[in-house]
């Protein structure tokens, strides 16, 4: 382990190496920011105003042209936000007490695991709630400090990350679990393993499905991706028609939204890049792909979650016996231009924020689930369902609700099912 005096030299040069990390990023951020500007110019459709002459065939082509432009600007500016936005975090890494660094070390040695360094890690968001207008998944987790320990095992002994995090919680009187970006096990070889406070909430998943008649393949597909500051993010996609064409497509859509909230694109500038990669990509034939897209983003440390729909079907928020209705107008994915700049850019940022309590439930479905009620009223039906229906395991709940739309439906399945439950639980209570 470092001594007090070295300890104090790596912070200082952890900040001076922060300080010119941070010029690098801005230059390359201004870079950026500028390629995306030269990259746009006034639309076809203008210059062909301007323009005597120009066939239908000459404008199409130029606007088909001009779109992929915009897709390649967009790419560029959210590279540039992406970069400023790691410019302006701090990250300030502060040892830990001298008797908390002894006594952990002294604690892991006896477990054939030797520590090299031990940091907290202060979180770079702020705290405070967002403020009216702004995005709320910008306005960090209110997740504490994150603890850092450089270690290796001294022989081959099996030891899970989670063991670790298990020690280090009894001995700092801290609820700690092992970050998602750290390895599970503890090897032999030096490496990093972050542990971070227990969200507050606990959030337990269930799902049902049923395939169209007549298809071996469903068209909606669904993903669950989990950060490393505590949000959890549900993606739900239901592919146009039916079948594997349609489940090729909304595979697609889940397959670029995780990749791109992997990387740290927030969550509605990576719909809308999506969107511009889907408008982009129109095959010989014509055909384009027209996925619908359902996000529920929950912040785990603060109990809040945030809707976003693209062409999807109604979510439910469960309460007790209080159910909410969450809708948003708006067309599939693939089918907003470029062009409709704007109008389409605000229909992409729609979003509904709520609040959320222990014992609370959301349901998530695709149209198919819905359009099986016309015959009780759509939304009305399911809202007077899950108003009577017993709080149970979510996915016993998922099951449930999909035998009751089937038995509505006189077990005709005349689209593609997909429900997912997700139930809520403060683990402090």
């Amino acid at each position: 382990m470092l001594t007090t005096a070295g300890r104090e030299k790596q912070e200082q040069l952890s900040i001076m190496l922060s300080d010119y990390g941070r010029g690098r990023l801005l230059a390359y951020a201004d870079s950026f920011r500028e390629l995306s500007r030269s990259y746009r110019g006034e639309s076809p459709w203008e210059r062909a105003g301007q323009r005597e002459g120009a066939s239908r065939q000459q404008v199409l082509e130029e606007r088909r042209l001009w779109e992929n432009r915009q897709v390649l600007c967009d790419n560029l500016e959210e590279m540039s936000q992406i970069m400023a936005r790691l410019a302006a975090e701090v990250f300030r890494l502060t040892p830990l007490p001298l008797r908390e660094e002894k006594l952990v070390a002294r604690a892991l040695k006896q477990e054939g695991i030797t520590v090299l360094d031990l940091f907290y890690i202060d979180p770079p968001g702020r705290e405070e709630a967002p403020e009216e207008g702004e995005d709320p998944e910008n306005a960090g987790s209110t997740a504490g400090a994150t603890l850092g320990l450089h270690l290796h095992t001294q022989r081959m002994v099996g030891h899970g990350s989670q063991e670790v995090a298990d020690m280090l919680s009894v001995l700092l009187g801290r609820r700690l679990v092992v970050s998602v970006t750290s390895p599970q096990f503890i090897e032999e070889r030096e490496g990093t393993y972050l542990f971070v406070e227990e969200p507050r909430f606990v959030v337990l998943s269930g799902s049902a499905r049923a395939v169209k008649e007549n298809e071996a393949v469903s068209g909606d597909n669904y993903s669950i991706i989990q950060s490393d500051r505590g949000w959890m993010t549900v993606l739900l996609s239901d592919g146009m028609g039916s079948g594997p064409a349609a489940g090729a497509d909304s595979s697609q859509v889940l397959d670029m939204m995780e990749k791109m909230l992997e990387a740290g694109f927030e969550t509605d500038m990576a719909m809308s890049l999506v969107n511009s990669a889907l408008l982009a990509s129109e095959d010989a034939s014509g055909r384009r792909n027209m996925s619908t897209l359902d996000v529920c983003s929950l912040n785990l440390y603060q109990g809040m979650c945030v809707f976003r729909k693209v062409g999807a079907a109604a979510s439910f928020l469960k309460s007790n016996s209080y159910v909410e209705q969450i809708s948003l107008p708006g067309l599939p994915l693939g089918v907003l231009a470029a062009g409709e700049g704007e109008e389409a850019r605000r229909a992409l940022q729609q979003s509904v924020s709520r609040e959320l309590i222990d014992n609370d439930y959301i349901i998530m479905m695709s149209d198919g689930v819905l359009d099986a009620l016309r015959e009780s009223g759509y939304e009305e039906a399911m809202v007077h369902y899950l108003e009577g229906m017993r709080e149970q395991h979510p996915e016993e709940m998922a099951r449930n609700l999909l035998q009751f739309v089937l038995r509505c439906s006189q077990g005709r399945i005349m689209d593609d099912m997909t429900v997912l439950v997700l139930g809520v639980f403060d683990s402090h209570r």
